[in-house]
């Protein structure tokens, strides 16, 4: 290895000493959180959590876990997530695939289409009233819907399949491939990286999404993950459980911390398997012919 200048061994101990603040500053919060979730109630009251959980008790979980909005919040969440990402990511692989190909038609105009739809938007109300005229209120095929494509990542799956080589779709072509066998057989191994990619990019957008929920259900019994975190913060005696003896005898506090670390545990999870996708992401543009 070859030895690092003065000014490189600086700018590296900066980079580590800044970086370092910045993973502090995000933990901490969490930290803080779980630790109320799991601490008994006159630890959280008397305000001596910090970071490390005292009196140690899980009953603001048996609370959460025990209610059955949770759950019927937790299934419509992973339905939107789950269903979301597969529409999304499919119809982006298409769209990206096709906008890749330098003798589509018109190709110029449809990009235009799609840039111009990331700079400019139709705004609530209109939304709304077009949700309410296609029948989508009160459905969760109204938060998964109105973006079935988002313009930045078919950008990024778009110029995925344009630096693959030509040649390899000339030589598949010679062999009889159709397009369809094209992207399936070739394109699409070559661009895992990037398809997974944006794949957690729409899941952690669907899992997190609230506000249009806000918007487009009335019903409880539609209501996603996030909306219920919502009213827990809010006010955490809203939770439907079974046990009242364990809601009056448990700080609010741990049942907000609870109800995060909950809410936030599947979508994290998902980072390390799919961690390794965005090394070998950074590199399939570099592919030359």
């Amino acid at each position: 290895m070859a030895l690092k200048t003065r000014g490189e061994a600086i700018f590296e101990i900066v980079n580590y000493f800044l970086l370092s603040i910045v993973i502090v500053a995000c933990l901490l919060p969490l930290l803080n959180i779980a630790a109320k979730s799991f601490s008994s109630e006159a630890y959280v009251l008397a305000g001596e959590i910090f970071i490390w959980p005292k009196g140690f008790s899980v009953q603001a979980y048996e609370i959460v876990l025990g209610s059955r909005r949770f759950w019927t919040s937790f299934g419509n969440t992973v339905f939107i997530t789950v269903v979301g990402t597969a529409l999304n990511t499919t119809l982006t692989i298409f769209a990206g695939y096709a906008l890749s190909r330098k003798r589509l038609r018109g190709q110029s105009v449809i990009m235009f289409l799609f840039i111009f739809s990331m700079l400019f938007s139709g705004g609530i109300i209109p939304t709304y009233l077009i949700m309410k005229e296609v029948g989508l209120l009160n459905s969760l095929w109204a938060l998964i819907i109105p973006g079935l494509v988002a313009p930045f990542n078919m950008i990024i799956m778009r110029l995925y399949f344009y630096n693959i080589p030509d040649s390899m779709e000339e030589s598949a072509k010679i062999d009889g491939a159709s397009h369809f066998r094209i992207l399936f057989a070739i394109m699409i191994p070559l661009a895992m990286p990037s398809i997974a990619t944006i794949s957690l990019f729409y899941a952690v957008e669907y899992w997190n999404n609230y506000f249009d929920a806000l918007i487009y259900l009335n019903k409880h019994s539609l209501f996603p993950l996030q909306v219920y975190l919502r009213e827990i913060i809010l006010n955490a005696s809203s939770a439907d459980v079974n046990n009242i003896d364990l809601m009056l005898n448990t700080a609010q506090e741990s049942v907000r911390g609870a109800t995060v670390v909950a809410a936030t545990l599947p979508i994290l999870v998902v980072y390390p398997f799919l961690q390794k996708h965005f090394v070998k992401g950074a590199m399939l543009g570099a592919v030359k012919q």
